[in-house]
């Protein structure tokens, strides 16, 4: 039985010679949002590309329910549930909003639910349903980042990892997508790794927190308690 959903362990990585990530450990339990945040520089973006398969470790571990994924490809991440919504949306511009959503289905269980999936999605951001045939190069950015996180949705996980889905939006939008993440994960038990800049968005959001800094994690504790840090309170929010 696997002591928590999801769990890095002693997770070190490198990029030619150069390691960019020590000994980084995090969990998150099943139903549960966690944030990492830190600067810009700190290794977050390499841990989401690390969580999800697109960077090979060279050493730790990654496990979803006790099945090991470290330094397996991304096609076995996808497979297992984990799910990345990745920084600058990356929609397809050519295709539709409902053909950048159907694509999220990946996998057999997915492509079975589509229609259903897609309904769920107009429910969430009913703006969506009046841009079905719009193309998604033609959308503003909060739209697009509607867009990408419904197609992450699309695939039915059983983590999302969200990659700075604040960058560039206005603050009323990310507001928007943090509520509908927060609701599914309360109705239906999502489980969410959000790595994020907007360190107080994030917090908000999260049950609980990591800082990174330098390719470490320097601190963590109940999302609340990092609000109240003063540590972070100085280098993160201004205050």
């Amino acid at each position: 039985m696997a002591e928590h959903y999801f769990e890095v362990r002693d997770l070190n990585v490198k990029y030619g010679g150069i390691q960019v990530i020590w000994d980084e450990s995090f969990y998150v339990d099943k139903g549960e949002i966690i944030a990492i945040v830190g600067s810009n520089g700190a290794g977050k973006s390499t841990t989401v590309k690390s969580c999800s398969g697109l960077v090979k470790p060279v050493s730790g571990s990654i496990c979803i329910e006790g099945r090991e994924l470290c330094g397996q490809p991304s096609r076995r991440f996808i497979d297992q549930g984990v799910v990345l919504v990745p920084e600058g949306r990356q929609l397809f511009p050519d295709m539709s909003v409902l053909e950048n959503l159907e694509m999220g289905a990946s996998s057999a269980q997915a492509r079975a639910h589509v229609r259903e999936n897609v309904e769920k999605v107009f429910t969430w951001f009913p703006k969506l349903k009046e841009r079905t045939r719009q193309l998604g190069g033609s959308l503003s950015g909060g739209e697009q980042q509607m867009v990408a996180f419904s197609r992450g949705m699309m695939a039915m996980p059983k983590l999302l990892i969200m990659d700075e889905p604040s960058l560039g939006l206005a603050p009323a939008v990310v507001d928007e997508i943090f509520r509908i993440c927060k609701e599914i994960s309360t109705s239906e038990g999502l489980t969410v790794v959000l790595v994020e800049q907007d360190v107080r968005k994030a917090l908000h959001l999260a049950d609980r927190g990591y800082v990174l800094e330098n390719g470490r994690i320097t601190l963590s504790g109940k999302a609340a308690e990092l609000i109240a840090n003063p540590d972070v309170k100085k280098a993160y929010l201004g205050i």
